[in-house]
């Protein structure tokens, strides 16, 4: 089983308005409410493509049921702990420039806490633990730390799409499989990274401090690759980018469910690439038909 971990869920609350105009009333033209947070885009991609996970995290109020209910109707596993306070509200405001205001979350207390943690100790080492994501300010900074040790001690694979300081705490961990874009790279070694050329230097650097593969996202420039016997690069499909909710989330569940299938580490990143740019390309998380649409303008190069 693929268990996605989202510690902070959402109700990604997308509003278009066509000219937005601050201290005055504003009316939307269109919106939507989806589940949001980083692992459960990574759910629900795979759904889409035929793999099955089982998505954990914490949940609580009316905005928690609609995020359990919503994934309960795509027919997706959950696991979620039950919290009192209410689960955030995210708001993707959409108009001339695209605004984000992003809720706190709710308290989660030590006993909710030890629950959560309970699932790593009933996995086994066929499993693989997707970390995806910011730590909330209401848990322990050095949760996932805490869940890869569990996850190394059972031989359990972890893949992890985190930044910042979490990012740095990762790497240290040896995962499996890290996914930064070219930004978070650069932070990382505190450099500005603009080329594939430059990513590929730094992305060595993570395999040889004993990441076993990363995957380095760069935007209109394609994708990166390096494992420890070989680089790859990718460029990204022609497409009008229209979304940037999930792109980088649906890499990582892309190139998961090509994995599971026994795909080669190079097939499963393209499909990963293919993922990735189905969803900026679309409204809403990708589907399977527009990935297989974009797949034959990938081109995979060993670098």
């Amino acid at each position: 089983m693929i268990y996605t971990v989202t510690l902070n869920p959402s109700v990604d609350y997308i509003v278009r308005v066509e000219q937005f105009e601050i201290g005055s009333l504003n009316r939307t033209t269109d919106d939507t409410k989806f589940p949001g947070g980083k692992g459960i885009n990574v759910s629900r991609v795979m759904k889409r493509l035929g793999v099955e996970s089982s998505a954990l995290g914490f949940i609580g109020g009316f905005t928690g049921k609609f995020v359990k209910d919503f994934l309960a109707n795509e027919k997706i596993n959950t696991n979620f702990v039950q919290v009192s306070g209410d689960t955030r509200i995210n708001i993707k405001l959409k108009t001339n420039v695209e605004t984000e205001i992003n809720g706190l979350g709710p308290m989660i207390t030590d006993e909710q806490l030890g629950e959560f943690m309970e699932a790593f100790k009933k996995m086994t080492k066929e499993d693989i633990v997707v970390l995806a994501g910011s730590i909330p300010g209401t848990l322990p900074p050095t949760i996932y730390k805490k869940i890869i040790s569990l996850c190394k001690e059972k031989e359990i694979k972890v893949v992890a799409d985190v930044s910042g300081d979490a990012l740095e705490e990762v790497v240290q961990l040896k995962p499996y499989l890290i996914k930064p874009n070219h930004h978070e790279l650069g932070d990382l070694f505190k450099t500005n990274i603009q080329t594939p050329e430059e990513a590929l230097v730094y992305a060595k650097k993570l395999v040889n401090q004993g990441v076993e593969n990363v995957i380095v996202s760069l935007a209109e420039k394609g994708a990166l690759l390096v494992t420890e016997n070989d680089c790859y690069i990718a460029n990204v499909p022609k497409g009008n980018v229209v979304n940037s909710v999930g792109a980088g989330d649906s890499v990582v569940g892309g190139f998961l469910s090509a994995y599971t299938k026994n795909a080669p580490l190079e097939d499963a990143f393209k499909i990963g690439v293919a993922s990735g740019s189905a969803t900026a390309f679309s409204m809403e998380l990708c589907t399977e038909e527009k990935i297989e649409e974009l797949l034959p303008q990938i081109q995979v190069k060993k670098v």
